[in-house]
């Protein structure tokens, strides 16, 4: 009954890591949870096998619950942590894990050259290749002269019924609704976001679904990220983008974050997953991939269809209190505001 027990208890998305196979060689793996596209992360994890040998264990988020999933699943492994690193796709998530006390600090040689605003000053988390929020706009609907040039646009009453967000509990939109609620003030938010129920913007599941329904025409105008305008552009679809408020509050960056885990079962190996990483090597393979994303380092060659960081106006947050926001409107506000409008 014992034996049936531990197969029955056995982390499921694990199964193939060699402690729970039944195999003794577990020293030469690193176990890595991510809220990264798979598409994009695979290949990085790859690249670092082949240079070390070291095997990576790669457990991915669904699209839904971005972040959220993994997140959770973190914090309830924290007494007999199973993952070594979390890969997160922002750094709301690797704040809450410090919050949490799941991970632990390191800071790694491999930083240099990183600016160090974006990541944690303790060392809990070390930010590399960024994404931003933009808005994706359909051009057969709105011409380059009328198009949008602010989040507040989503609001004007020509876009009535035609502006989509994703759903502001997940992912990198759950991030945005916190830099808003800290730049802007909670008052000035609550009513940005009443103002988009009231202009009958609609939520969708996921900044994919967002791109999706902007390029079919079924919304004008919506919010998601520039690894999903690339995709969308890349297939020539109808879509054209616009960094927001460059001429007010700036545009959001997402910039990637590595973390360990506190407790990592394979330590060692969890340090030179997080070593490679930081590297310009990853820098410069994600902002040639499919997912067009903005070197942090300035002496790194970008993607080509998004400016380089320096060029761009970018909201001033502080990343590490945003977690402190955002557990708080995901508890009130904000909850009851996507309850009231689902």
């Amino acid at each position: 009954m014992g034996r049936f027990l531990f197969y029955i208890l056995c982390p499921v998305l694990l199964f193939a890591v060699a402690a729970c196979s039944g195999s003794s060689d577990t020293k030469q793996q690193v176990i890595v949870y991510t809220s990264v596209d798979d598409i994009f992360a695979r290949p990085v994890a790859r690249n670092f096998e082949d240079r070390t040998g070291i095997r990576v264990h790669l457990v991915t988020d669904t699209e839904e619950t971005k972040s959220t999933g993994l997140l959770n699943r973190l914090i309830a492994e924290k007494k007999r942590p199973v993952a070594d690193v979390f890969w997160s796709g922002d750094p709301v998530r690797a704040a809450v894990l410090k919050k949490q006390g799941v991970s632990a600090p390191y800071i790694s040689r491999a930083s240099e050259g990183l600016p160090a605003k974006f990541s944690d000053p303790e060392g809990y988390w070390t930010a590399f290749s960024t994404r931003a929020r933009v808005i994706i706009y359909n051009t057969d609907i709105i011409k380059t002269e009328s198009r949008p040039l602010s989040v507040f646009d989503l609001n004007d009453p020509r876009f009535k019924g035609k502006a989509c967000i994703a759903n502001p509990l997940f992912g990198t939109t759950s991030m945005h609704a916190a830099a808003l609620f800290q730049v802007l003030g909670e008052e000035r938010a609550e009513k940005f976001f009443n103002a988009f129920t009231a202009n009958e913007g609609r939520i969708l599941g996921s900044n994919g679904d967002v791109k999706d329904r902007v390029a079919a025409g079924e919304c004008a105008l919506g919010l998601t990220d520039t690894d999903d305008v690339n995709v969308a552009i890349s297939e020539r679809l109808h879509v054209g983008f616009v960094f927001p408020d460059q001429k007010g509050m700036g545009t959001l960056l997402i910039p990637n974050c590595a973390v360990l885990i506190k407790g990592a079962p394979h330590l060692k190996e969890a340090q030179q997953f997080i070593d490679f990483l930081l590297s310009p090597e990853t820098e410069e393979v994600l902002a040639a991939s499919m997912a067009a994303q903005i070197p942090l380092r300035q002496d790194i060659k970008g993607p080509g269809i998004f400016p380089p960081v320096s060029e761009i106006k970018t909201m001033k947050v502080d990343y590490s209190s945003l977690a402190v926001m955002l557990e708080k409107i995901m508890k009130g506000f904000l909850k009851e505001w996507v309850d009231s409008n689902s």
